[in-house]
């Protein structure tokens, strides 16, 4: 159960990621990291890790894209 809400909590996650790759769009990510931790966190609590690896793998592109943009932008 912890694992299939993991995996919601990844998707609403990733619904936020994608759009803030557009340029001046990158401050999403900060609304998406907490939500990516809390994935991440019940992930870990379940006994499958589909639904921490699927937060993982969001949590780093909402990463390297805050990297590129200097952290906000």
């Amino acid at each position: 159960m912890l694992n299939l809400l993991s995996i919601l909590i990844g998707i609403v996650s990733l619904v936020i990621v994608i759009p803030a790759q557009i340029p001046l769009l990158g401050w999403a990510n900060w609304i998406a990291l907490p939500l990516i931790a809390i994935g991440i966190g019940l992930g870990q609590l379940s006994s499958s890790r589909g639904g921490r690896n699927f937060c993982l793998v969001v949590g780093l592109i909402a990463a390297v894209r805050l990297s590129l943009g200097g952290g906000f932008f």
